[in-house]
């Protein structure tokens, strides 16, 4: 995988080899490399400075938490159709388009194939926005961070969020509103950053982090019970990206600044 442009922005075409070789957009930032799936329109790979990815995506059926279910946002399942995920055997197909490709912002909207869901996609320098622009009438989703920190679920991994500012254990849940700005970020020891998950508009639903082995489970507007439900029914936008930092000032600010940004 190619290292990061110390350009804005460079949108190309390839290969996901590392998914299993599914087709791609390579979004390539000075922070970070998207490799968003050209058919299920999720991502399947997000590579930081050392070059690891935190994602690991694989489409090997079968595969589970160790690669098929891993991904961001995938944010529909079982609700009018599987969308916004790479594509594995599950996930339904969507089209998409590029709208914008300026040195400073990319933007790749998907349409599923039902043409009830839109998930537009925004690149920036410092950060990559998800954004749930069109719902299926009667049905909910939820967006999920389901990856790899420091490329394996290990015991050097931990995750902070804006419930307080501990350092927790990668094995310790999470369930309930996570309060505003709402954010989770998820780092490794052995390196010097996290990745955030910030969700720009404050709600009073269900957040939700499980441990998996072999991946993260974080879920915003997700929560477990007996049953699994999803809670978001409005148009809603997501960041995912890395800050160069492990400690929790500096990464509760650098979100906060990306959610004034964005207003």
């Amino acid at each position: 995988m190619s290292s990061c442009t110390k350009e804005k922005l460079q949108l190309t075409h390839g290969i996901d080899e590392s998914a299993g070789g599914v087709s791609v957009y390579i979004i390539t930032t000075p922070s970070a490399i998207y490799y968003l799936e050209k058919e299920g329109g999720g991502l399947s790979s997000m590579i930081d400075k050392d070059g690891i990815d935190w994602i690991g995506f694989h489409n090997k059926k079968g595969s589970a938490h160790k690669g098929e279910y891993r991904g961001f946002p995938n944010a529909i399942h079982k609700q009018d159709g599987s969308y916004f995920h790479a594509m594995n055997a599950k996930t339904d197909g969507s089209s998409s388009e590029i709208d914008m490709e300026l040195k400073e912002h990319v933007r790749i909207t998907f349409t599923s194939d039902n043409k009830k869901w839109q998930g537009q996609w925004d690149f920036y320098p410092n950060r990559c926005d998800f954004t749930m622009t069109k719902i299926s009438v009667g049905y909910n989703y939820w967006v999920q961070y389901e990856g790899v920190p420091g490329g394996e679920m290990d015991n050097n991994d931990f995750w902070y969020a804006s419930i307080d500012h501990k350092k927790h254990p990668i094995e310790k849940p999470f369930a309930g509103d996570l309060p505003a700005p709402e954010w989770m970020a998820f780092g490794d020891q052995k390196y010097p950053r996290v990745l955030y998950i910030l969700h720009h508009e404050d709600d009073e639903l269900p957040d939700n982090y499980v441990y998996r082995p072999d991946m993260t489970v974080l879920g915003f507007g997700r929560e477990n019970g007996e049953k699994t439900t999803k809670h978001l029914n409005t148009v809603q936008t997501f960041s995912i990206g890395f800050v160069e930092s492990k400690e929790y000032s500096v990464i509760s600010e650098k979100i906060s600044q990306q959610l004034s940004t964005y207003k």
